[in-house]
């Protein structure tokens, strides 16, 4: 295998991109009327910091807030590690050791009377640890506050969603050579986590593999059913190349399709394609939504078009924002998201074709370029 290449624009971040992005969050969050934002692991704390700990029930938790210099509350035990994080060089360590109160460590880091934005998976154990030191305080979960925090992407993350977006490309034009017929949905999702790796992935999230009815569940996870001649495949697989993620979906057929599994297959092609010709500056979420859904329901297959037209792509595979009716948020240049409408018959069949689409500042760009048409497979 040859090594991935580390290009200028894919180069890890610096201490200043990670100094720069924590006191933009700070002052939006004072420009929402918060007193500041508690961020406890996962992927905004990786987004602001480079820092990714383990989950456990010992807190780890940074604060943020204008005005003030971040600081990253950690058990004693993980401060080393936490030390040596990207970001460490832009923030205060504060570390507690096991047998004291981490809360009462935290409480002085905080307005007693403020209202926090806090990140959406910080476990109900700290949530109320604090809230026992401070009631006087209160909380709004950051999807509610700051839903945008991540949604907007700076041209060397676009460069990293870019790098990620050929990898799953590339293995997209090797899968279609594997064998498909009589063997188990779960070689070929083996066989696609292989490929991704070889192409520079460091993580991978999930490799769908549809075969059949089994393609009319949209989260189908491969097992042991064996794909036969005449199926359609509903391919979808991603996960992490420089800490930024891929969403790929295409649909195939082994074998010669019947004229309906075309004609179907023509009309999701069409719908995602009207979702991307929605994709510009100003334009709302849902107008994504409703550019794709509008086409798979003049066909009439409305009622089978069953989840939304896409979501949000950075640090993770899923995030804010989401293309869906009701989402008025408005595209912004910067803005990365899947577009993969599908139609999915119960008991026979289904289709799905995603790209992931950056909005420029005139329209929307695609990270995915695979071809669209339906394939054929052996």
């Amino acid at each position: 295998m040859t090594p991935d290449p580390v290009h200028a624009d894919t180069a890890p971040f610096t201490t200043a991109d990670y100094a720069a992005r924590m006191a933009a969050a700070a002052q939006s969050a004072a420009d929402a009327g918060l007193a500041g934002l508690l961020i406890a692991p996962g992927p905004d704390l990786t987004h602001l910091t480079g820092y990714r700990p383990v989950d456990t029930e010992r807190l780890t938790l940074l604060v943020l807030a204008a005005g003030q210099d971040p600081v990253l509350v950690v058990p004693a035990l993980e401060a080393p590690d936490a030390a040596k994080a990207p970001g460490a060089g832009a923030l205060t360590l504060r570390d507690w050791t096991d047998g004291k109160n981490p809360y009462g460590i935290t409480a002085p880091l905080l307005d007693v009377t403020g209202r926090f934005g806090v990140s959406d998976n910080t476990w109900a154990l700290h949530l109320l640890g604090l809230q026992g030191e401070l009631p006087t305080t209160s909380y709004t979960p950051l999807t509610d506050a700051l839903p945008m925090l991540r949604a907007v992407k700076d041209e060397r993350e676009l460069a990293r969603l870019a790098a990620a977006g050929e990898a799953a490309d590339a293995t997209y034009a090797q899968i279609l050579h594997v064998p498909f017929a009589g063997r188990r949905e779960s070689d070929v999702a083996a066989d696609l986590a292989d490929l991704l790796h070889v192409h520079g992935h460091s993580q991978v999230d999930f490799t769908v593999v549809g075969s059949g009815p089994n393609g009319a569940n949209p989260h189908h996870e491969a097992g042991e059913r064996v794909i036969e001649r005449g199926d359609m495949v509903v391919l979808d697989f991603g996960g992490l190349k420089h800490g930024y993620g891929s969403d790929i979906s295409r649909t195939v057929h082994v074998g010669e399709p019947t004229p309906e599994e075309q004609r179907v297959h023509d009309i999701v092609r069409e719908a995602q394609q009207a979702g991307f010709a929605a994709v510009r500056p100003g334009a709302a979420c849902q107008d994504v939504d409703r550019a794709a859904r509008a086409v798979i329901t003049e066909f009439g297959y409305g009622e089978r078009f069953i989840h939304r037209t896409g979501h949000g792509i950075g640090v993770t595979t899923h995030e804010p924002p989401y293309m869906i009716e009701g989402e008025e948020q408005p595209l912004l240049p910067g803005m990365c998201f899947s577009v993969e409408p599908g139609i999915y018959l119960p008991g026979r069949f289904g289709v799905r074709i995603e790209d992931i689409v950056t909005v420029t500042a005139d329209g929307g760009r695609r990270l995915n370029n695979a071809p669209r048409e339906l394939a054929i497979v052996e």
